[in-house]
């Protein structure tokens, strides 16, 4: 199963949130596309909700780090919700638990924005 990524809007931020596995192939398009086009529509404040995420790989990595870039290069902000062990393990070995803002909880996340 690749993954699934569900948007809801909370006050202005719109929060992602992704369910499954972000591999190489299909699940990170799907990441890449929905970025976009939230970006297009004019959704700048951007929460990723992983705690559904069961399994990320190298690829997926990049993915989210892709994610950011485009996010920032667009006057946006992206930032990450509810990351699981093997994530945050995963963030911290490749250092880029510094370069992503994360949060346990929504409602500060949510309010990180403003």
């Amino acid at each position: 199963m690749s993954v699934k990524l569900t948007t809801r809007q909370v006050g202005d931020v719109t929060v992602i949130d992704a369910n499954g596995r972000i591999t190489l192939g299909e699940g990170s398009t799907t990441f890449r596309e929905l970025i976009k086009e939230l970006l297009a529509a004019g959704n700048k404040k951007i929460l990723i909700n992983m705690a559904d995420i069961t399994y990320i790989d190298s690829s997926g990595i990049g993915e989210l780090v892709s994610s950011y870039t485009t996010t920032t290069n667009a006057a946006g902000a992206l930032k990450l919700l509810s990351l699981g062990k093997r994530v945050k393990d995963l963030l911290q070995i490749t250092k880029l638990y510094t370069v992503f803002e994360t949060f346990e909880d929504e409602a500060a996340a949510v309010g990180s924005f403003s």
